[in-house]
């Protein structure tokens, strides 16, 4: 009688260890994951930011180009009449 315990008790020492291993595999595995994936948001938020500073200066390029900066015509001398 106690040998059938005992042996139930190393059967359920054996399961959970084995559990305990697979549980260990998966984080580490999840562990690798989240680090792929960090690594790739930030090569991502790095290009965000290049190509944001790009526009703003292409954008400030274009205003010096047109030779205008609050936006009016600057071939237009009046302003256009009211429509009614």
């Amino acid at each position: 009688m106690n040998l059938d315990k005992a042996d139930r008790s190393a059967d359920e020492m054996r399961a959970h260890d084995a559990r305990i291993s697979e549980l260990e595999s998966r984080l580490e595995f999840q562990d690798e994951t989240i680090q792929k994936l960090n690594d790739a948001l930030v090569q991502l938020q790095n290009k965000l930011f290049d190509q944001e500073k790009r526009l703003s200066h292409l954008g400030q390029r274009l205003q010096v180009l047109a030779g205008n900066h609050d936006g009016a015509d600057p071939n237009q001398v009046e302003p256009p009449p009211p429509h009614y």
